[in-house]
């Protein structure tokens, strides 16, 4: 991913929250010579080690899967908050442009064994199941009815080799014009504007100190 300088987003723990909030993310990866990709909740964990790890699962039925074992590296791509932001906001002569945050995520895929396979399912279960009024459980799963689903796909965890992480904020503006693009988005009364607008917020003290 292209990332100038200004846009480099290094902070450990704001990246890993950011993946943890945003967890629906792309995999791409290459089979056959050609490059497919599959959209899928990707959860952010920790080893017995302490090491970050993803872990997700796909269809049996998506070959993406099929050469996990071989190759060396995916891409996973986590996307955030994005918005359009009008240069009719500055107080000079300018061209539109878009604001968002997105990480890549490179890394070693590894097949989960059945084990391995049920903790990745009760946790992503439990996480969304969280705030239900009648939370769906993977107990309430008869055994034969969980080993059928169990051969309908496949889990598996990817090691993070490496990172680029991109938050493209109006850093490129003074402050004056960074407050101008805040309080527009602030008028503004969908999701995505004010997500880019807390986002915007929370880097401000540390562009303009």
């Amino acid at each position: 991913m292209y990332i100038p300088k200004i846009n480099k987003l290094d902070e450990q723990e704001t990246i890993f929250r950011f993946m943890h909030e945003n967890p629906f993310a792309i995999i791409v990866s290459e089979i056959n010579g050609e490059m497919i990709a599959t959209h899928m909740p990707v959860e952010l964990e920790e080893t017995e080690n302490g090491e970050k790890i993803l872990r997700s699962h796909i269809a049996k039925q998506n070959p993406q899967w099929e050469n996990f074992e071989k190759i060396e590296k995916v891409l996973v791509i986590f996307n955030g908050p994005h918005t359009y932001i009008s240069s009719s906001w500055y107080d000079h002569v300018n061209v539109p442009t878009w604001n968002y945050i997105a990480v890549h995520v490179y890394g070693k895929p590894r097949i989960l064994n059945e084990a391995e396979t049920i903790g990745v399912l009760t946790r992503l279960v439990k996480r969304y199941e969280n705030d239900s009024e009648k939370p769906f459980k993977m107990e309430h799963l008869s055994n034969d009815y969980l080993q059928t689903h169990l051969k309908a796909l496949i889990a598996f965890e990817i090691s993070i080799d490496r990172i680029d992480a991109k938050q493209k904020l109006s850093q490129n503006r003074n402050e004056h014009n960074y407050d101008l693009v805040i309080n527009e988005l602030e008028k503004r009364e969908d999701a995505q504007s004010d997500a880019v607008k807390k986002e915007m917020e929370r880097i401000k003290k540390d562009l303009f100190e």
